[in-house]
């Protein structure tokens, strides 16, 4: 066990590079459920992808980056996208077990070119999805994406504080 975690908390750059890999993973294989088969992401999803993207670039950059500085700003960039995906998948996740009344997920594509609105509007809610946040479309062991989210989003938002944790005691003494 000791040479598990030294393996993944031994260096900081590492874990920021396994952070890196491992939310790149995850991202294609969103776009591969996305685009191979056939499921519609929502809003949500989007936001996730979006957090997922910021913690890819954040701590890629900080693994390659090595100067000890900049090493704490990326990762603490990394934490704050990571825990921000994390509030995002527990939302959905809730309202997946908990469905509100009234759905305000998001619009659809065809509502948005519909309206009679200029076009710089229209771009920014193309990237929006039109999936529904509350149905749950693809399980794995009983979870849904939203949930397995959640589940990597924490992984990754322990990890940060860990490592930040760990630093922090070493300065201290």
């Amino acid at each position: 066990m000791s040479a598990l975690c030294n393996f993944f908390f031994g260096s900081t750059r590492r874990l920021l590079a396994i952070i890196a890999v491992a939310a790149a993973c995850l991202l294609a294989f969103a776009i591969y459920l996305q685009h191979a088969v056939g499921l519609v992401p929502c809003p949500m999803c989007i936001v996730q992808r979006y957090a997922l993207t910021a913690v890819i670039l954040t701590a890629g950059i900080g693994a390659l980056w090595g100067h000890r500085l900049w090493l704490g700003l990326w990762g603490a960039l990394a934490l704050v996208s990571a825990g921000f995906g994390a509030f995002v998948a527990a939302r959905q996740s809730w309202m997946q077990w908990y469905p509100p009344e009234i759905l305000t997920c998001g619009r659809d594509f065809y509502g948005i070119m519909e309206r009679r609105i200029p076009l710089r509007d229209k771009i920014p809610a193309l990237f929006q999805g039109t999936g529904d946040c509350v149905t749950v479309d693809w399980t794995l062991l009983g979870l849904s994406i939203a949930n397995w989210s959640f589940i990597a989003f924490a992984a990754f938002t322990v990890a940060l504080l860990a490592v930040a944790v760990r630093r922090g005691l070493r300065r201290g003494a």
